[in-house]
């Protein structure tokens, strides 16, 4: 009995000494000490820098800030993108200040541009090593003179993806911001209203959905339809390309699906975004690249 109570005892302070052998490593140091010979690892720095510290922009008459100040003519210091005008207060001026913004945001949109200039436009930013990139496209590949004449679904994510490797190929880490393509009926919807902006249409913008503006016939209706189809189509492939590229963010159809009003709509030709609008196109563009998550 004697014999066995010792090896009971010697069992128990055994188990004892492990125990407090336990709580005191976790006591020193949180956790399990690192293997020897192996360095701790630094937590990832986040994928998205929410305050990027100089911006490009890409894509079309609206970055340019067409019809925004004058008819028929491109205005690009109301660009929400890139533009110096305090009634704007464009993306870049809210990320970098106005002197911010004055040296270091570049504008290559082009009025008229499709999906198709994009990877040339993509190769000037380029060179500016900006570390964000604004994408705003499409809307001219929708507006053609026929709607038989748009951009094909499979020629547009060929132009976008040639863009993103234009851009990837040199600059591995600069973010994209790609905008949605504007809800081109909403803007047929409102401006039929001005009997003015319907003469400017007449000079040929957007045809494709602008043409015989009144007409409400069934053949024009499906028109209007096959247009705002394809932009519906060309959203996705904006949204499923930069999907796989960790530093782009979509709009998630932020700019589709945001209602223009008739203070949003140029009173020049009543389709391209007033300075009332490029405004909201800049707050929008600021909510989602600010965002801590997209």
């Amino acid at each position: 009995m004697r014999k066995r109570s010792h090896r009971v005892r010697a069992a128990l302070a055994a188990v004892a000494a492990a125990v407090l052998g336990v709580a005191g490593c976790q006591g020193a140091g949180g956790g399990s000490p690192a293997a020897k010979g192996t360095k701790a690892r630094a937590p990832r720095p986040p994928v998205w820098d929410t305050s990027p510290d100089s911006v490009a922009a890409v894509g079309d008459s609206i970055t340019r800030g067409f019809d925004a100040c004058t008819v028929l003519s491109d205005c690009p210091e109301a660009s929400w993108a890139t533009g110096s005008d305090a009634a704007v207060e464009s993306l870049a001026v809210r990320l970098l200040g106005a002197a911010g913004a004055a040296e270091r945001s570049w504008n290559y949109a082009v009025t008229g541009a499709r999906m198709a200039d994009l990877p040339g436009q993509m190769a000037q930013a380029v060179a500016r090593r900006p570390e964000l990139v604004t994408v705003m496209a499409g809307g001219n590949d929708a507006c053609r003179t026929t709607a038989s004449a748009m951009t094909p679904v499979a020629d547009f994510r060929a132009g976008f993806e040639e863009a993103m490797r234009t851009l990837r190929s040199a600059l591995p880490k600069t973010q994209v911001y790609v905008s949605s393509v504007p809800n081109l009926k909403r803007l047929w919807s409102e401006g039929r209203t001005n009997v003015l902006g319907k003469q400017v249409w007449k000079l040929g913008i957007c045809p494709s959905m602008l043409a015989d503006a009144d007409d409400l016939t069934s053949a024009a209706t499906l028109r209007r339809e096959s247009v705002q189809q394809r932009v519906v189509e060309y959203n996705e492939v904006l949204k499923e390309v930069c999907a796989k590229d960790r530093r782009c963010r979509f709009d998630g159809g932020a700019v589709y699906d945001y209602r223009f009003g008739t203070d949003q709509l140029s009173h020049w030709d009543w389709f391209h975004p007033s300075k009332d609008g490029q405004a909201r196109l800049a707050e929008i563009a600021y909510r989602k690249v600010t965002a801590s998550r997209p």
